[in-house]
């Protein structure tokens, strides 16, 4: 129970290390521009939008036990709303001064917040700590896994320092006694807009659907004209050794097309490393960042026993599919320079050895998860419109 005149409480260990992987690779496979300079953020009414909703399923179990922490330890049982949950990365250059969480007119409604990090200070980022202005602890030195919790008003200010480098990753969520400010009432309204049928294996129902370009283009200021700058979804693959290969790249450079690089990545896309060319269509850049994002969270702990055995679908790029590649590098990562300065490489991945024969395996891995998830929420969504509320139903289970 709060009693202090700073009422704040750190929870060592809240997340899993299995939890906090999931939530990066949701993260890194989703995310858009950010509310601050050099952040970037993916909700769950981002998800649902763009044909992803079964990718809310892990955050459910958590946001029931934040709330649940959150009402004990303040005292206030049973009179909490989420008023917003999301997935939010701080990279070098973000910083916000004092503060408090309800600083603005619009803010008014959050009564308390919870910062969960997902990844260690001074091991995958560096600067980004958090610091309150009076009270105990001042400072706070986050691990994998580790949460704080307190009151969004003036009894809480704080400030975040500068990040140097790395990507700061958390699940970050308020609560509100206003009942108006409940999430999940608009989360249930996305969601019944949905077909409400299982997907099955193989077919197109379950593939992202990318927003609009403007949401994936840094600097933001930059998006209007695309001059210079990045798409960030090309940024994390480009990080991680990946190119795009389009059979339509050839379409951007030719003055009298209609077409631009936007479309081309809403198209049919392979991936590429380094010479080797992954004979595989995926649907879209979102489609193909997932299953490689997947493969990431995945091959440390995969066993070739566990991938199917097919041979691996790899050939050799071409002369004129090298020229496409390049084509379609040069419009999506303008400024590869200011890509490496947010997304540093070798911050990433490094301790993923990249197997083709586990890669070519992956799709069906990544079918498999995604379609597991899909068949979850379709179980749980009636309970959830006739209550209005997102919750664990354990009588589905």
């Amino acid at each position: 129970m709060a009693e202090s005149e700073h009422p704040r409480h750190i929870l060592q260990g809240f997340l899993s290390p299995d939890i906090c992987k999931e939530l990066e690779f949701i993260h890194k496979s989703c995310s858009t521009i950010g509310y601050r300079q050099s952040v970037f953020s993916t909700t769950l009414s981002h998800l649902i939008a763009t044909n992803s909703p079964h990718l809310i399923m892990p955050f459910i179990p958590l946001r029931e036990k934040l709330k649940e922490k959150v009402e004990e330890f303040f005292g206030c049982e049973y009179e909490l709303f989420i008023e917003f949950t999301g997935l939010i990365s701080w990279t070098k250059g973000a910083s916000i001064g004092w503060h408090s969480d309800d600083n603005r007119p619009y803010l008014k409604q959050r009564d308390y917040a919870a910062v969960c990090y997902l990844n260690s200070y001074g091991v995958d980022f560096g600067g980004g700590l958090f610091h309150f202005q009076d009270g105990e602890p001042a400072t706070f030195v986050p691990m994998a896994g580790d949460a704080l919790i307190y009151t969004a008003d003036s009894r809480n200010i704080h400030s975040v320092d500068e990040i140097t480098h790395g990507e700061r990753l958390t699940l970050t969520l308020w609560f509100s006694r206003d009942n108006s400010h409940d999430e999940d009432y608009k989360l249930v309204s996305f969601l019944t807009k949905l077909p409400l049928n299982y997907p099955n294996t193989g077919s197109n129902a379950y593939l992202p659907l990318p927003a609009s370009q403007n949401m994936y283009w840094f600097p933001p200021e930059q998006s209007e004209t695309y001059e210079s700058g990045f798409d960030i979804r090309c940024a994390r693959l480009h990080v991680l050794g990946y190119q795009l290969y389009s059979k339509n790249a050839s379409f951007v450079a030719d003055a009298h097309s209609s077409r631009d690089f936007s479309d081309i990545i809403l198209e049919p896309l392979h991936v590429v490393r380094g010479s080797d060319l992954f004979d595989y269509e995926f649907a879209n850049i979102l489609h193909l960042l997932q299953v490689v994002q997947f493969y990431h969270w995945k091959a440390p702990e995969l066993k070739l026993s566990e991938v199917k055995t097919e041979p691996a679908k790899i050939v050799s790029v071409s002369a004129s599919q090298q020229e496409k590649i390049r084509l379609l590098k040069l419009e999506l990562l303008k400024d590869q320079r200011l890509v490496e300065t947010i997304f540093q490489r070798g911050m990433y991945g490094e301790h993923v050895e990249h197997d083709l024969v586990k890669f070519s395996g992956m799709v069906d891995l990544w079918e498999s998860y995604t379609s597991n998830l899909w068949h979850d929420l379709v179980l749980r969504l009636p309970s959830w419109i006739e209550n209005q509320s997102i919750f664990v139903d354990t009588s589905v289970e």
